[in-house]
């Protein structure tokens, strides 16, 4: 029997978002953007009048941020329900009209409110003070003040601010590029699965098969996966290559010693946050080496390969989870966030329309939560009916509430929190969820499952992420020096990382070596470090909030806190600081060591 993928139409509604709480109809969505085209010509009357102000008339000041903040504001909703269109199916033309369309807007947008910065820049920062004062309103724009004179050096005069905004659409290609090809162009066959079915292979259903007990069926769906990227590895390479140019170029004319620290500069992150993680995961590789060769063992093979990494050490135990009991579950296991946070949990994964929940063709390959400030959270998944989904679930939901309480406690300027603190309440809920299975259960076979579960947690998103991190690091660094970022010179700095961090048990397959052109993080540079250092603050969360209220308390706050002040800050009145040494990290690495010792007894 072939067992082909469903199209968006045939999907039935109640399992798919509501994206028009969010946009009325694609038919209001043109008004608006005609209306948003007219809004932004209002900004014009500002220019060349910021730069003069005086505590008298400190009101221009005022009236320009407040319709700056509207037209964000407005836009945002545009441009998410745009994207969300396209990325329910990105084959749907119509779709791409609408991003597109968005994206030009966006750029209109850049280029007309490009004068604002340089101008309020070129105010006297003592003059700055007293109108803040003396003019009621304008205190909001404190941290915004503070922000923007902090990144002072690297703001361009206005001419060539506009100039850059109109370049921004081009910046964008490569990873444009990239999408369209691994949503809507890339195909990978089919495979036979274990039940003798035909199946086309998809990546939702790549990662499934690699959980397979039949090692023919892993390594088939590895191979034929990874053969579809092989076969355009220089397209790939280029695209890639033109997307790190593209950073290192930004960087230099915008005075940046780097473009990693261009991209830590921007939530005022230090380098040295970074750095500190790579150096303390080095330090504990030697148990990422133990973990192989326990795999290894466990699964009873003469080499471990790659294709083996995602499959249980453990005999097969009934991991099916059918998504209406998975948000029962998940809902149990968030108890200790309080009663508020289980009922809009609750409303917004079952009658709220925030989940769109199953794999359709053209649908994007991930698990999201995006949506806009005005609107709800939306949650993105490819549901396939097993416990890794519910912990996707979970880890969605994280980053959802965390939207609608960061949304409903700051104004909208404060609204979005960075991308530092991002992964922190997505891996809080994870971590919860994961010590409710554990502490519920009394099934030794069902307890072996869920800490091999967990430490492939660890492998999967503080290891491999400090890996991905450290290449990141490494290419970048190759790029600035002028060296050339080849297919052959990417390949041997990625398999010389996987053989430092998975040690010698395991086999360096030549096709892994290729597995960095297919991670749709690097084309958001320096993003996927902050995977590993969220894991580590979570963690820290987790065990205060099971420990006592007031820790719930707050991290409640901390949800609650947006944009309001910097992210090093934010997470240290909540309780955990990761400004200066690697406490938090060492912590979460020790947990690591501890549940391989608890696999290695019941092995």
């Amino acid at each position: 029997m072939e067992v082909k993928q469903k199209t968006r139409a045939e999907i039935p509604s109640e399992f798919k978002w509501r994206i028009n709480d969010l946009i009325a109809s694609d038919e209001a969505w043109q008004e608006g953007i005609n209306k948003i085209k007219e809004d932004v010509k209002e900004l014009a009357n500002f220019k060349n009048q910021l730069g003069k102000i005086k505590s008298s008339n400190a009101a221009i000041l005022l009236e320009c941020l407040t319709k700056q903040a509207e037209i964000g504001e407005k836009f945002t909703q545009l441009y998410v329900y745009a994207n969300m269109r396209l990325h329910e199916d990105a084959n749907d033309i119509a779709a791409q009209e609408f991003a597109d369309k968005a994206g030009h807007v966006h750029v209109d947008i850049m280029e007309a409110e490009s004068f604002i910065e340089p101008e309020i820049l070129s105010i006297d920062e003592q003059e700055l003070q007293v109108c803040i004062q003396n003019t009621p309103g304008l205190e909001l724009y404190n941290q915004y003040f503070d922000n923007l004179f902090r990144q002072k050096a690297h703001v361009l005069s206005a001419k060539e601010e506009e100039i850059l905004s109109q370049v921004h659409e081009l910046g964008m290609a490569p990873s444009n590029i990239f999408s369209m090809f691994e949503n809507a162009d890339i195909k990978f066959g089919t495979l036979t699965d274990e039940e003798g079915n035909q199946v086309e292979l998809t990546h939702g259903r790549y990662g499934n098969m690699l959980k397979s007990s039949n090692r023919d069926v892993r390594k088939k769906a590895w191979n034929t996966y990874h053969d579809s990227y092989w076969y355009i590895k220089n397209t790939l390479t280029a695209t890639y290559n033109a997307s790190v140019k593209k950073d290192v170029f930004f960087a230099k004319i915008r005075k940046y010693p780097s473009a990693m620290e261009a991209s830590l500069f921007t939530d005022n992150i230090p380098t040295a946050v970074y750095t500190n993680l790579i150096d303390t995961v080095h330090e504990y590789l030697p148990q990422m080496h133990r973990y192989m060769k326990l795999r290894k063992k466990a699964l009873n093979l003469q080499e471990l390969h790659a294709y083996d990494l995602y499959v249980p050490m453990i005999k097969q135990v009934n991991n099916k989870m059918a998504y209406k009991d998975a948000v029962e579950v998940v809902l149990k296991s968030l108890a200790p966030l309080g009663a508020e946070y289980i009922d809009i949990s609750r409303k917004g994964l079952t009658t709220g329309g925030w989940v769109d929940i199953y794999e359709n063709s053209g649908k994007m390959n991930t698990a999201y939560s995006w949506g806009a400030y005005g609107g709800h959270p939306y949650i993105l998944l490819n549901y396939d009916n097993t416990m890794d989904d519910m912990f996707t679930l979970a880890h969605e939901l994280g980053h959802a509430m965390h939207s609608y309480y960061s949304w409903d406690n700051q104004p909208y300027i404060y609204s979005d929190y960075s991308i530092f603190l991002a992964e922190v309440a997505s891996t809080v809920n994870e971590a919860l969820l994961m010590e409710y299975l554990l502490e519920n259960n009394d099934n030794p076979d069902m307890e072996a499952f869920l800490i091999d579960t967990w430490l492939e947690q660890f492998r999967f998103t503080l290891f491999r992420q400090a890996l991905f991190a450290e290449f990141e690091m490494i290419v970048y660094r190759m790029a600035q020096e002028g060296k050339p970022l080849t297919v052959d010179a990417l390949n041997k700095v990625y398999r010389s990382l996987n053989r430092q961090y998975y040690g010698d048990a395991l086999v360096i397959d030549d096709k892994l070596d290729l597995e960095w052109a297919r991670i749709s993080h690097f084309y958001d540079a320096f993003y996927v470090f902050q995977y590993a250092t969220g894991y580590s603050a979570a963690m820290a969360f987790s065990k205060q909030i099971l420990k006592d209220n007031a820790s719930t308390i707050k991290y409640l706050d901390f949800l609650k806190s947006g944009s309001s002040d910097y992210s090093i800050n934010i997470l240290k009145k909540a309780g955990v600081d990761m400004s200066v040494g690697v406490e938090p990290i060492k912590e979460a690495l020790d947990k690591f060591g501890e549940l391989i010792g608890k696999m290695e007894e019941i092995l």
